[in-house]
Parts: C-alpha cells; sequence; structure tokens
C-alpha cells in the first residue's frame, strides 16, 4: 500500500508484490526520499517510464550560494539513489542503474530498472533497516571512542561504493580541520547573501513545511525557533557559529573526510552513494553522523583541507561520527510530490 503523506512511515510489510512496476518504483521512492540533502532541500525528481525509473536533479531547489556547482546537489542525488539501490536488493531485485545515460541533459542522473532476482545478503538487509533509523544528528557526541573495527566498517562501505572515507586520527589533523570548519563559518556568516539562503531553509518548530531545518533539529523550541530565521539573516554570527562547531569537532570521537579522485558530477553522484552506504553501515552500528562541510564549500579552504588528506583527492564532504542522543527525523515531501507526470526539461 502506498503511503502519500510521510515516507518515514511507510511499511516494510506494504511492497506490492503483485503490483506493476510502477506501483513497486512508487513504493520504493518512499525510501529513495530518506536520504540526506543539503539544507534538507530534497533536490531530486523522478519520473516512471514503464518498467523505467528516471532519476533527475531539481535544480530549481539549489543552494546558488553555498553550492554555486551543484555539487553538493548531485551528491544528494546520489544518496537517494543508493537507497532506492539497497531497497530494490532488499525486495530480491538486482537493480540495473545506467548514470548518466544522456549526455545533453545534465539533469537526467540516472535510469534505473528491476533486473533480475536475486537473495539480500543479511548485510545487504541491515543496511536497508538502517534507513528509517537514519538521522542527521546535530548534538553532541559521548565521549567514548568508535571501535576500530567500526571505523574500518563505514570506511570498507564507502570504497564499495568508489570514493574513499579518511579518518582523520592525527591530533595535529584533527586541529587543523577544526580550525578550518571554524574558518569556513566564519567566512560563510561574513556574506549576508549566505544568511539569506540559511534562512530561507530554516522554518519555526511549527511549521507544515516538508522541507528545510525544523528549528528542532537545531535544538530550537518556542519563541527562540521562531525568531532563529530572523536573527540568521539579520546578524553575523560568524564567531558564535565558529566557536561552536570547533567544539563539536574537538568533541566528537571521529572526524573523517570523503573523497573522490576526479571533480565532476559522475564523481559527486558516485559520493553521494558512498556516503550513504557509510551512514547506513553507521547507523546499523550505533553510531549517528552530521557535517562540518564549511571548509569543503569555501574554495580557498578546499585546497587545505585537500593537504589533510595528503594533496591527492578530492575532498567532497566533512562529517563527525560518534554515539549521541535519539533525535527526531527532519520531514520529507511525499513521493507523489517528487513525481514526474511527463519528461522534465
Amino acid at each position: 500500500m502506498e503511503n502519500l503523506d510521510d515516507p518515514w512511515m511507510v511499511r516494510e510489510e506494504d511492497f506490492p508484490w503483485r503490483g506493476t512496476s510502477e506501483e513497486r518504483f512508487k513504493f520504493l521512492l518512499n525510501y529513495a526520499v530518506l536520504a540526506p540533502s543539503g539544507h534538507n532541500t530534497q533536490p531530486w525528481l523522478f519520473k516512471i517510464a514503464g518498467d523505467e525509473l528516471e532519476l533527475y536533479a531539481d535544480r530549481t531547489r539549489g543552494l546558488a550560494v553555498l553550492d554555486p556547482e551543484d555539487r553538493e546537489l548531485i551528491m544528494s542525488c546520489g544518496a537517494a539513489l543508493f537507497n532506492l539501490r539497497i531497497a530494490m536488493i532488499h525486495y530480491g531485485f538486482v537493480p540495473a542503474t545506467h548514470t548518466f545515460p544522456e549526455l545533453d541533459d545534465p539533469d537526467l542522473l540516472a535510469f534505473v530498472r528491476f533486473g533480475p532476482g536475486r537473495e539480500a545478503s543479511v548485510e545487504e538487509h541491515r543496511l536497508f533497516m538502517a534507513i528509517k533509523k537514519r538521522r542527521t544528528n546535530r548534538r553532541p557526541f559521548e565521549p567514548r571512542p568508535i571501535p576500530e573495527a567500526d571505523l574500518e566498517a563505514v570506511q570498507e562501505a564507502a570504497a564499495r561504493e568508489g570514493a574513499r572515507l579518511h579518518v582523520i586520527r592525527k591530533r595535529a589533523d584533527r586541529e587543523r580541520l577544526a580550525d578550518l570548519i571554524a574558518e569556513g563559518d566564519r567566512r560563510q556568516a561574513s556574506d549576508r547573501h549566505f544568511r539569506r539562503e540559511l534562512a530561507s531553509w530554516v522554518h519555526p518548530g511549527r511549521s507544515h513545511s516538508r522541507d528545510g531545518i525544523p528549528g528542532y533539529a537545531l535544538g530550537r523550541s518556542g519563541p527562540g525557533a521562531y525568531a532563529e530565521p530572523l536573527m540568521i539573516r539579520t546578524f553575523d554570527g560568524g564567531r558564535g557559529w565558529a566557536a561552536r562547531d570547533r567544539q563539536l569537532a574537538e568533541g566528537s570521537p571521529a572526524l573523517l573526510v570523503l573523497s573522490t579522485g576526479a571533480d565532476t558530477p559522475p564523481a559527486w553522484l558516485t559520493a553521494g552513494q558512498a556516503l550513504e552506504r557509510a551512514l547506513l553501515r553507521a547507523r546499523d552500528l550505533g553510531l549517528y553522523a552530521s557535517f562540518l562541510n564549511q571548509p569543503v564549500e569555501v574554495d580557498a579552504l578546499r585546497a587545505e583541507v585537500r593537504k589533510v588528506i595528503g594533496g591527492e583527492r578530492q575532498p567532497q564532504l566533512v562529517l563527525r561520527m560518534g554515539y549521541g542522543p535519539s533525535v527526531r527525523a527532519t520531514p520529507r515531501r511525499a513521493v507523489h510530490e517528487v513525481l514526474l507526470r511527463q519528461r522534465y526539461h
């Protein structure tokens, strides 16, 4: 049975085994849209064409100041693509995926079909079950260390999708990365265009919006949640943001950088799929994560992050990982809101 209201409420047992390909895809998209995205913009669109699903980048939801090349937008779409793939595998189908199938349409990111049937592995089932448990957790993490075997498992998950997840272990490197995060905060907050863009995606706690960042995700409630967008737009809070994020970075059991060999749209789509596989593996191990991407969003600082990870690969995301309190899920648009009824141009 298709859930048209809240994808978080989708029930595993409602899969339409006797349904058409279209009905199956509509059901599976409930899992795809639970992927993370920058400012929870959910910049994806889907079109079902017979036995094929098309994934498009919705550039109307792009962040022109934060992400002018749509790098993070395409990574977000990659995360949604991975959720779709692992959901198909869970239900016994091998996804046949063709990325960037039409060079004259840069918005068309992938075709997906139902491939031959096979039984999913235990690990694949566990990744699927982690989709509804995954949260971006912005709260401070517990100081207890993460077992090395768990960190290696998360790294291996990213590698399976063609990216590399660097665990920043040396104290000097962690301090340097924390410095870059703080400097990124200061530079971004000093830009009023950046602040206005961010504020437009921050919603009060009682907002009925199905996208953006609700006040509770930022730890705000009551009048503070309603005042947050105005405060962001009006005041340069860079010093406060920098101090807060430096503390989060320094206090997190693990700081990680996701990298790719190239810095192209196909590499960004790969990075998004690798990110989501790693996040789901981490959640299955009881870990939470959140993003500290400021130094890869500022060109001058991104080059410095590259030095921290060795100078050869392209840093795409910075994240922190650890054990933390449970947090509420952020809202998602219903499947019917992201489905195209005619070919997207």
